[in-house]
């Protein structure tokens, strides 16, 4: 069994196999980060308060450093020497910023007994996409099997990493995070639908109420697609 806890929005507390990945962790406090630019709501980030969750880890998994995947209090908070699992790209970043354990995830890595597959993502459409930086997903493998779709809305890709990994479960990132202008850059209800439709297991959707540009809400989530389980802040899932 693998136990999925979301902290808050991309926030993840994830136990696979007796291992625990902190996941994407934005530790700060609400109006510690200025809203993201372009967007229809200006609110300071983030929006709600961190619950009051046990954080203890074995190590740390960031699917890329966008703010409300990695902000400055998890850069101060975390131990330096805490194994940090991330996308190639970003390793030196985190070098920079002082952690001495860094792993970078080519294509995939054994941590503790979990592979850690990465794997793609597409942060938006067009242009939009490529200006958002490089991003990914990843899959653990243990006893159960659990893909992480990261920041990206419903492609082929997505449909091609079920097919191949065969999850138990797949957490998206949804939220339908929008600017003034263009489609949205993560999941919106019908990318959640697509994945509930296509993956043959539970689906949990993330990543909504936290941040200012993420203009799909649990609320509406529910009511547009009903198979897809809506954590809300702290709350676990056995999966």
């Amino acid at each position: 069994m693998a136990l999925v806890q979301l902290v808050r929005h991309a926030t993840l507390l994830v136990t696979l196999d007796g291992t625990t990945l902190l996941v994407d962790p934005m530790l700060g406090e609400p109006g510690d980060i200025p809203p993201i630019p372009n967007s229809p709501n200006d609110r300071e980030n983030p929006l709600v308060s961190l619950p009051d969750v046990d954080l203890t880890h074995d190590a740390v998994l960031v699917t890329h450093r966008h703010r409300d995947h990695f902000d400055d209090a998890a850069a101060e908070r975390l131990d330096d020497d805490v194994p940090l699992l991330c996308q190639p790209a970003e390793a030196d970043a985190f070098r920079e910023d002082g952690f001495t354990d860094v792993r970078p995830v080519a294509d995939s890595v054994t941590f503790d007994g979990v592979d850690v597959s990465r794997t793609p993502a597409r942060h938006g459409h067009g242009d939009l996409a490529e200006q958002m930086g490089p991003v990914s997903g990843f899959v653990l493998d243990g006893e159960r099997t659990l893909y992480l779709a990261g920041d990206t809305v419903w492609y082929d890709p997505v449909a091609e990493t079920i097919d191949r990994h065969d999850p138990d479960a797949v957490v998206v990132n949804a939220g339908a995070a929008q600017f003034v202008d263009g489609d949205p850059i993560t999941m919106d209800a019908a990318d959640v639908a697509a994945t509930v439709d296509y993956a043959d297991c539970p689906v949990a959707a993330v990543h909504m109420d936290a941040i200012n540009h993420c203009l799909l809400t649990r609320d509406d989530l529910r009511d547009a697609v009903a198979d897809v389980l809506v954590p809300e802040d702290s709350e676990r899932l056995s999966v």
